[in-house]
């Protein structure tokens, strides 16, 4: 059963990042900057967060590793330390085959996350039934978030049908639209609203490529003669792990102008300007081998990690990216947060 307070916060929408790693120059975890990042996103106004995705890097579940328990559990200790309201959306990322999942499910349950967000990546041989039945076993442990995942980072093409059936699951109550595809989005969009349950699963952007115009958007759907309204509440999003600050200021001024219904050119401008920024962060121009490096690019620059440093030596930075990195934070100075991490670094990492 998913917390009422929770739930209130997850339908009204929110800022939710998709947690990092932070590592040593050794590739050991860094606990001290790994616990000032959950300190970083609370601070910086976010309404939850989700670790164990992937910008946190799937890697950590590998024994050779062994991380996945101890960051869940960092980040929950921070949570709690820092008091924040009984309505902070704690989500923990479950994956790999269903008695893999299943432990995963428990072990967020047991630690204290209020939502599994469900990775479908890695199951190419499971046909789209084999991953609903495997989704509502994970149902009966913990309350989903469901995950449409890019093919391009592990994700695969999920029909119409498929999320329908998903979205008709009890115990099911959002979904993160992250194919990086106007029409597979617009499948789920769809699915949900034809779900019996469509006014129980709430709408979360993942597609970092089109954050302000997803976040603008109310789709209406025809419904058997009837039109059903289902907006695009809030968004999860690893491009939310950096520059979190100004995330959450610029949400603020859609929804007002979502309430408002007055949406201004400047709104669609700096939606162009965050996809710019987030081609150079998640290395577009490479087919996105360097998303999580250039994330943790953006944050070592700011001092939050000592580098840019991944599980896997084979992640790292694409040739050239560091100067798109470079461009867009000379392009775009009113969306970063440098000046709030500076003045809060020293606390985080005390």
């Amino acid at each position: 059963m998913l917390n009422i307070n929770v739930k209130k916060r997850l339908h009204e929408g929110t800022v939710i990042p998709a947690h990092p790693l932070a590592l040593t120059e050794d590739r050991r975890l860094d606990t001290a900057r790994q616990r000032a990042l959950t300190q970083y996103y609370i601070d910086a106004g976010a309404g939850g967060i989700a670790v164990g995705v992937h910008t946190t890097q799937f890697e950590i579940r590998d024994p050779k590793y062994g991380l996945y328990e101890e960051v869940l559990t960092l980040a929950i200790e921070e949570i709690e330390r820092a008091g924040v309201a009984e309505s902070f959306i704690k989500i923990g990322g479950i994956s790999g085959p269903l008695e893999q999942a299943i432990n995963e499910a428990t072990l967020l349950k047991n630690v204290g996350y209020d939502l599994g967000l469900l990775s479908m990546g890695g199951l190419g041989s499971d046909s789209e039934e084999d991953l609903l039945e495997r989704t509502k076993e994970i149902a009966k442990v913990i309350p989903i978030f469901g995950f449409y995942l890019q093919q391009s980072v592990g994700g695969r093409v999920l029909t119409y049908d498929f999320w329908k059936t998903l979205a008709d699951i009890p115990n099911v109550h959002a979904i993160k639209i992250a194919p990086f595809n106007r029409y597979q989005t617009l499948d789920v969009i769809r699915a949900v609203c034809h779900s019996r349950r469509n006014e129980e699963i709430a709408i979360y952007t993942g597609n970092d490529d089109n954050i302000v115009n997803d976040l603008l958007t109310t789709y209406r759907i025809d419904v058997n003669g009837k039109k059903i309204y289902k907006p695009v509440v809030g968004g999860l999003l690893g491009h939310w792990a950096v520059w979190t600050k100004q995330a959450v200021e610029m949400f603020g001024e859609i929804r007002n102008a979502r309430e408002k219904g007055t949406i201004s050119s400047e709104l669609l401008t700096l939606g162009q300007e965050i996809t710019d920024a987030n081609a150079a962060f998640f290395d577009a121009n490479n087919n996105f081998k360097g998303c999580i490096a250039g994330i943790n690019e953006v944050l070592a620059r700011q001092g939050l990690l000592k580098g840019n440093w991944c599980l896997l030596e084979k992640e790292k930075l694409s040739s050239g990216q560091s100067r798109q990195i470079d461009r867009v934070y000379a392009a775009y100075p009113h969306l970063h947060d440098d000046e709030f991490v500076k003045s809060n670094l020293k606390k985080w990492l005390s």
